[in-house]
């Protein structure tokens, strides 16, 4: 190494901050630079905001964000760690890129299977969710008459892939109808029971659902499937990074979510769970080379943002994903009882604790539409939250996260009250 390289080298790593970078990067990366040269651990959470330090996240000045559920906000410790990697990787692109930092990328899927509780073949890095959904349904070699059972509360990106084999292939889609306010995880699981046919091979939903925050009975649907013969699909995309994921533990087949959502990396950034049961006859175009996370057959991927990925499970780890998921059901339980006292609303969301999650929602009365409110709140108030699609209910959607505060909850309350009054 030149005395100019291993300058530019050591001012990368200076830049790498808070995230603990050597969670991310091979230790040949890290022999090459000296032992001197390893970076500090994360830094210690405050309660400042939530869980995290005062200035990890780059919000416009006095705005309640309220919004993780569509996009979470990166820290900038993920960020530096991602444009550091980026810049690393500019220096000498084929050198760094087919180097140290793809040797990176695997360790993020290692990161990524030890997160979600599986090992590393059987996790492939994506895009988003909705990447690992088409890529799952493209691969189960399904013909027409076959036959997918899925809930009427699936966000697009979980359904869509089905809808396309549909019109494609002739497949044929079965729902279950989940009625917002409906939170009887038996019932649900009995009518996915009544409504598997023969020719039903995939059971498809969500963890958490978008609408309304709904755990989603994962095990008992799971274990259902594996009973007919059917494989069980889950879009994980609301639950990872904002409570606790066990693939093993939920039995399911397939598992896909994304970075961009609760775990607060790079857009653009995902983790798709295939059991290796099933991997060993899915046909997926990315895996035809084997399971690394570059080959000829997935191309040169998002280098900075995959290891902003790795950066990013590192933060959430930093914190641990128990008091993540304490905090956001505790900010969660404060809203809900906050709402109860605020007009013309009504709380759809799920208050037992086996199946409330992060998410509440609550529909709003005909009279009041739910985009205007959004706006009012946003423009008078600086809140942001989520309008939920009219398709499920006229409301809107609230998701807490580790930088929220009790303050961030009593400030949306104070809003809906001088709003709805």
């Amino acid at each position: 190494m030149t005395h100019s390289d291993h300058i530019a080298r050591r001012a990368f790593v200076g830049e790498l901050g808070a995230v603990s970078a050597a969670a991310v990067l091979p230790s040949s990366f890290w022999r090459n630079l000296g032992a001197a040269s390893m970076p500090p651990s994360a830094r210690t959470a405050t309660t400042a905001r939530g869980l995290a330090a005062p200035d990890d996240f780059l919000f416009d000045p006095g705005l309640v964000y309220l919004q993780t559920g569509s996009l979470g906000p990166t820290p900038r410790p993920v960020m530096d760690r991602t444009i550091a990697a980026w810049r690393e990787l500019e220096r000498n692109p084929v050198a760094r890129g087919y180097g140290d930092l793809e040797h990176a990328l695997d360790t993020v899927r290692r990161q990524g299977a030890d997160f979600l509780g599986c090992t590393v073949d059987e996790i492939v890095l994506t895009t988003c969710t909705t990447d690992g959904m088409n890529r799952t349904a493209l691969g189960l070699g399904l013909v027409a008459g076959d036959r997918v059972l899925t809930t009427d509360q699936e966000h697009p990106g979980g359904r869509s892939c089905w809808d396309f084999l549909a019109r494609t292939r002739g497949l044929v889609i079965d729902e279950v109808k989940i009625v917002p306010g409906e939170h009887d995880a038996a019932a649900i699981v009995g009518r996915f029971a009544r409504a598997i046919t023969p020719r039903t091979k995939v059971l498809s939903f969500s963890h958490l659902l978008s609408s309304t925050g709904l755990r989603m009975p994962v095990a008992e649907l799971s274990a259902l499937a594996r009973a007919h013969g059917c494989v069980s699909v889950v879009d994980g995309a609301q639950a990872v990074g904002g409570v606790a994921v066990n693939v093993k533990q939920l039995g399911c087949d397939v598992y896909a979510t994304s970075g961009h959502k609760w775990l607060l990396a790079p857009k653009g950034t995902g983790l798709l769970y295939v059991n290796a049961a099933l991997g060993a006859r899915l046909e997926l175009i990315t895996l035809q080379l084997g399971h690394a996370a570059y080959t000829g057959a997935t191309g040169v991927t998002n280098i900075p943002g995959v290891i902003g990925l790795g950066a990013a499970l590192d933060y959430a780890n930093g914190r641990g994903i128990a008091a993540i998921e304490s905090h956001n059901l505790s900010l969660r339980a404060r809203l809900d009882a906050a709402l109860a006292s605020v007009p013309k609303l009504e709380i759809v969301s799920a208050r037992e604790p086996t199946l409330a999650s992060p998410l509440l929602s609550y529909r709003l009365p005909d009279s009041v539409k739910a985009l205007d409110l959004y706006q009012r709140l946003a423009d008078k108030h600086r809140v942001i939250v989520k309008v939920v699609p009219g398709n499920w209910f006229n409301g809107q959607r609230i998701s807490t996260h580790l930088f929220n505060t009790e303050a961030d909850v009593d400030a949306l309350v104070a809003a809906l009250r001088a709003e709805l009054a």
